[in-house]
């Protein structure tokens, strides 16, 4: 067996793109999207169709002007998942625009937005996962859509506190970022690479597991964001993996032997972490400068790629009214 077919025995693989025939060339179990891969599928010609569906759709409803733009990316995102879900056998993972990670109550109405425009497509919502921001206002709206039955995905995540507050609201996902991680500490210490074991985003990968494991939370725990193989391979056994397509091209090529890194019954010590209130949580989160840094920078990249995605598809709306 190649390295990727090893890795689907003991862990699930999931797409973390939004274009569409890659998830068909790699039959992963789920895929992921956000702002940044959806405003990179709008560019492709070959999904110029769903744009075009998505802008008439949109011209039919009587929304306000000011919600509109959101209705085009909201609808738009749903159109890509319907697409995605009709390749992979479990869910799709669409994301509330990322200006609402500090408002509980706007998240909350923006994740039934979506699972509606879903159900409207007649795809239920035991498909879909709801990504909300590690925020603390993020954790607590995945909190309440959990107790709904809307299962969510806590991106942007960056830190043990972040990962148990999100286990202990009843997340069903946390998804830690492990390459920008590493991007922090190649900055901040000046070093250009480290082994996979020493790979700080493999390194704090590893600890939530252990983490989770040993408390006997149910949250997923899904590494995301790889610079490298290496990572990848470093986690080999964690309970989910979303993978970008050059990388599951990568792992389908090696025909090496790939060990299992991870394992539910591992007794390795970790570094324990305990979450007591909201001030806690945001002191435990204040304590680690790479967390603060990139979480706030991740909101940012993905709110400038929201706005672009908007752009894009309102230019095509416009050119609808006068055509």
């Amino acid at each position: 067996m190649n390295k990727l077919e090893q890795l689907r025995q003991m862990t699930d693989v999931v797409a973390d793109t939004g274009d569409i025939d890659a998830i068909a060339a790699h039959q992963p179990l789920d895929a992921t999207t956000n702002p940044s891969l959806l405003l990179k599928a709008a560019k492709m010609p070959r999904y110029g169709v769903l744009i075009d569906e998505t802008v008439a759709w949109v011209a039919e409803q009587d929304v306000a002007d000011t919600e509109r733009l959101g209705l085009l990316a909201d609808r738009f995102a749903v159109v890509i998942g319907r697409e995605i879900l009709d390749i992979v056998p479990g869910r799709v993972s669409t994301e509330v625009d990322a200006r609402l990670s500090f408002d509980v109550e706007a998240s909350f109405n923006r994740a039934n937005r979506i699972i509606e425009l879903y159900d409207a497509l007649g795809i239920g919502q035991d498909r879909i996962l709801i990504k909300l921001a590690s925020t603390w206002e993020g954790i607590r709206a995945a909190e309440v859509l959990e107790r709904q039955g809307i299962n969510c995905n806590l991106t942007l995540l960056f830190s043990d506190a972040q990962a148990v507050a999100a286990a202990e609201a009843g997340a069903f996902l946390i998804s830690p970022f492990v390459g920008r991680i590493l991007d922090w500490y190649k900055k901040a210490e000046g070093r250009d690479g480290y082994p996979a074991d020493e790979d700080p985003g493999v390194k704090s990968v590893r600890n939530i597991y252990r983490i989770f494991k040993h408390r006997g939370y149910e949250t997923v725990v899904m590494g995301a964001s790889f610079r490298n193989v290496e990572e990848i391979e470093a986690l080999a056994g964690c309970d989910r993996l979303t993978i970008g397509p050059n990388f599951l091209e990568d792992l389908a090529n090696d025909a090496g032997e790939l060990p299992r890194r991870l394992s539910p019954d591992d007794s390795s010590d970790f570094e324990d972490v305990r979450i007591e209130d909201e001030a806690d949580f945001r002191l435990q989160l204040n304590a680690s400068a790479m967390a603060t840094e990139k979480l706030a920078e991740g909101i940012r990249g993905f709110i400038a790629d929201q706005l672009k995605l908007e752009a894009l598809l309102a230019e095509r709306l416009d050119q609808a009214k006068v055509a």
